[in-house]
């Protein structure tokens, strides 16, 4: 009980931090609801569970996603933000 409350805060966190700054203001705040109002499995499979390519060079990390989803734009933004 208590990983799943740590889970489902994990994940209105992560829905609260999503930035809806600049031009696509309104667009952005309606992606964020829908990420806030998203059910947990489905939150896991579209924003945890991406596939992905982890190739190293001799200096730098590369990461590449290997498959698509209509929440990548909101991950990249998601990603960008928690850099900061």
């Amino acid at each position: 009980m208590l990983m799943t409350s740590l889970a489902w805060s994990l994940k209105a966190w992560l829905a609260l931090s999503v930035p809806e700054t600049g031009r696509w203001k309104a667009a952005r705040r309606k992606e964020k609801l829908h990420l806030l109002k998203m059910e947990f499995r489905t939150f896991v499979t579209t924003i945890i569970r991406i596939p992905c390519q982890i190739v190293q060079t001799s200096r730098r990390t590369i990461y590449r996603l290997l498959n698509g989803n209509t929440m990548q734009p909101v991950f990249w933004r998601l990603v960008e933000s928690l850099q900061l």
